[in-house]
């Protein structure tokens, strides 16, 4: 453990055990991508576009999953990988559910506000990765990490992204009255927010596939079986 340095200390100290993997990709599919994207998208009032358009990525998502609920263990490596594209599919299935809101529900009937939304999302998709990867490199979550910073991540998260979440404000204030639909844009832009911070598992992915040595001092059992491992 001498020869890790901070940054790869702070970054890889928070990786959990197969059988969490599990358990996260069920929770995320069921909740964040079924529930919370997939659901109001096949409501009432029902366009065929919008579940359509979310039907394949969604589909393809689910499908990569079960190598994790199956085998957690023997795909340990690649889950980083999936989290991160799946971070990526959630947050576009919950911009077609914002759409959904605002040509369906609130009658919008104009397409640039469509585009948007889209430039909206590449947007903070993007800028989240360039964000953790200053947060990383610039020692930011080593200071965190060890308590000499004020802040935590999710609070340096949510400032950083506020524009996102104040672009979203502004575009339904500015097309409707309604103060339900207003929150409940507001509370999938806050949500898409999440689910783009779990885009930046491509990095870590990325990250681990560079430091192999410095993953298996931290982690001697990484990536083996389940029999071969000391620990479940």
């Amino acid at each position: 453990m001498k020869d890790i340095d901070d940054i790869t200390r702070v970054y890889l100290s928070n990786m959990q055990f197969p059988k969490e993997n599990r358990r996260n990709v069920i929770g995320f599919l069921i909740l964040l991508l079924d529930f919370l994207g997939l659901l109001p998208l096949l409501s009432i009032p029902f366009s065929s576009s919008f579940f359509w358009a979310a039907l394949a990525p969604a589909v393809f998502i689910h499908l990569w999953g079960i190598l994790y609920i199956v085998a957690p263990y023997k795909f340990e490596r690649s889950y980083y990988l999936y989290i991160g594209v799946f971070g990526i599919v959630n947050t576009y299935v919950f911009f077609l559910v914002i759409q959904k809101l605002l040509y369906l529900h609130i009658g919008v009937e104009s397409s640039r506000f469509f585009y948007i939304g889209l430039v909206l999302m590449v947007f903070l998709l993007v800028f989240i990765q360039f964000f953790h990867v200053k947060m990383l490199y610039s020692g930011t979550y080593v200071k965190i990490q060890d308590g000499k910073s004020p802040f935590t991540i999710s609070s340096i998260v949510a400032f950083s992204t506020f524009g996102y979440v104040a672009a979203q404000f502004l575009m339904s204030y500015m097309l409707t009255d309604s103060a339900f639909m207003i929150v409940l844009m507001m509370a999938y832009s806050v949500v898409s927010v999440v689910t783009a911070y779990l885009s930046t598992f491509i990095h870590r992915y990325i990250y681990i596939q560079k430091n192999k040595e410095k993953v298996l001092k931290m982690y001697p059992d990484f990536g083996k079986p389940k029999d071969s491992r000391k620990f479940g």
